[in-house]
C-alpha cells in the first residue's frame, strides 16, 4: 500500500480524568508506541478519551482526544456505543485500526459494526480470560476481528480453547510497550541511589502473591552463604503481603541483615537504580508483558525471572528463567549469574534489548501486522 493509515484506538477511561497533554507525559508508552509505528513509515492516529476533546501533533502521530461527555463510558452508558470515540475513528479513513486490550469488549463490538469492511486488531494488556456470561459477551464482541497481539503466542490459548477467540484467528507475537530508560554508569547511579552489593540485586514489583516475594527472599537466603557480599533491594508499590514479608525478614539473620525494603519510588527514580543493579529479580506467575523486566533489559542489567511465556518471549538468552516458586532454583541462578561476567552480561542486556524490544522494533513490528492486515 502506498500510504498505510492506522488508527490506534483505547477506550481505557483515565481515572485521573486528566488533559491529552498530561496523558503523554504520564503514560510514555501511548506515545511511544505510536511514534515507533510512525517511525516505521504508517501514518498514524490515536483516539484517547480524555477530559476535554483535543487534538495534539507529536513526532509525526496525530493525537484525537475525545472529551469524557463524547465517550459513552461509566456504569450507566456501558451498553451506548462510544459515538465520540467512533466517530473520530471513522473520519481519520483508517485502513487498520488497532484497539488496545481486551477488557472493553461492548465498544470493540459497536466499534467494529461501525467500520465492518475496515480490519481490527486488539492487542492482548493482560485483560484475564472472562467467565461465566462475560465469556458470551466477549465471544460475540470478538468474532469479527482479524487478527490479535500478545506477548507471547501461548497467551492467546486460553482466549482460542474457551472460544473467545476463533480457532483460525491470525496472532502475532507484539510487545505492548517499552522503555525509554538507558544503560549508564554504574558507579555514578550507585553514589545516586546508595544501593551497593556484589552482587546488587533489585526488585521492583508490588509486593504480592502475583510478584511472589516470598520465593525471592527464600531464593535469596539460600544463596547467601556462596554470595558472602550480596545484597537485595526491593522497590514496591502496594503491599499486601507486607506482613508476611516482615515475619520472613524477622526470622533470618541474613535477610534482617543484607535485605532493604526501599519502598515506593517515583518512575523516573527506577532508572538510576537499575544502572546501578548488577541483577535484576522477578517471579512474577502472570504477566502481559512486564515492564520492569523491560526496563532492567534496556538499561542493560541482567534480569533473573520466572519461566512464564511473556518472559520467554522477552529474555531471550539475556537472563534466567526459573520454574514458578522454585526458590532452590532461583538461588542456584543467583549464583551463577552473580559470579559471572558482568560486564558481559550487561553488553547481552542492552543488546537484547536493541535488537527485540525497543519502541523501534515494536514499530517495524507493527508496521508488518498493519500491512498484512491492509492487504487480505
Amino acid at each position: 500500500m502506498n500510504s498505510l493509515r492506522a488508527v490506534q484506538v483505547s477506550f481505557h477511561r483515565d481515572p485521573v480524568v486528566r488533559e491529552g497533554e498530561a496523558q503523554l507525559r504520564a503514560w510514555p508508552t501511548l506515545h511511544g508506541v505510536a511514534a515507533g509505528v510512525a517511525r516505521a513509515g504508517v501514518e498514524v492516529m490515536v483516539v484517547q478519551p480524555a477530559r476535554t476533546s483535543q487534538t495534539l501533533q507529536r513526532d509525526g502521530v496525530t493525537y484525537d482526544f475525545v472529551g469524557d461527555h463524547e465517550a459513552s463510558f461509566g456504569p450507566l452508558r456501558r451498553l451506548a456505543p462510544p459515538r465520540g470515540i467512533i466517530e473520530r475513528v471513522r473520519a481519520r479513513a483508517p485502513h487498520v485500526v488497532h484497539v488496545q486490550g481486551f477488557a472493553h469488549p461492548v465498544e470493540v463490538f459497536h466499534l467494529a459494526r461501525a467500520l465492518p469492511a475496515v480490519p481490527l486488531l486488539v492487542q492482548d494488556h493482560a485483560s484475564p480470560p472472562p467467565t461465566g456470561l462475560r465469556r458470551h459477551v466477549w465471544r460475540r464482541a470478538y468474532d469479527s476481528l482479524s487478527g490479535a497481539a500478545f506477548t507471547s503466542r501461548r497467551q492467546a490459548e486460553p482466549l482460542i480453547d474457551t472460544g473467545v477467540l476463533r480457532g483460525d484467528l491470525p496472532i502475532w507475537e507484539v510487545i505492548e510497550g517499552s522503555s525509554t530508560f538507558t544503560p549508564g554508569d554504574q558507579a555514578e547511579a550507585r553514589a545516586i541511589t546508595g544501593i551497593s552489593g556484589d552482587p546488587c540485586i533489585l526488585w521492583t514489583g508490588h509486593l504480592n502473591a502475583n510478584k511472589d516475594p516470598l520465593t525471592v527472599l527464600e531464593a535469596f537466603r539460600l544463596a547467601a552463604p556462596r554470595l558472602p557480599d550480596a545484597r537485595l533491594w526491593c522497590c514496591f508499590g502496594t503491599a499486601p503481603l507486607l506482613a508476611e514479608v516482615d515475619r520472613a525478614m524477622a526470622q533470618s539473620a541474613v535477610l534482617r541483615e543484607r535485605v532493604t525494603l526501599l519502598g515506593a519510588r517515583a518512575h523516573a527514580a527506577l532508572e538510576p537504580l537499575y544502572r546501578a543493579a548488577d541483577l535484576f529479580v522477578q517471579m512474577s506467575h502472570v504477566e502481559s508483558c512486564g515492564y520492569s523486566l523491560i526496563e532492567s533489559l534496556a538499561c542493560g542489567t541482567p534480569p533473573l525471572v520466572s519461566d512464564i511465556a511473556p518472559f520467554r518471549a522477552i529474555v531471550g538468552q539475556a537472563g534466567s528463567l526459573t520454574p514458578l516458586e522454585d526458590a532452590p532454583a532461583l538461588a542456584a541462578a543467583m549464583v551463577a549469574w552473580g559470579t559471572g561476567d558482568r560486564a558481559a552480561q550487561r553488553v547481552a542486556a542492552r543488546e537484547r534489548f536493541e535488537r527485540a524490544l525497543s519502541f523501534d522494533v515494536i514499530g517495524r513490528k507493527l508496521r508488518a501486522v498493519y500491512e498484512y492486515l491492509g492487504s487480505a
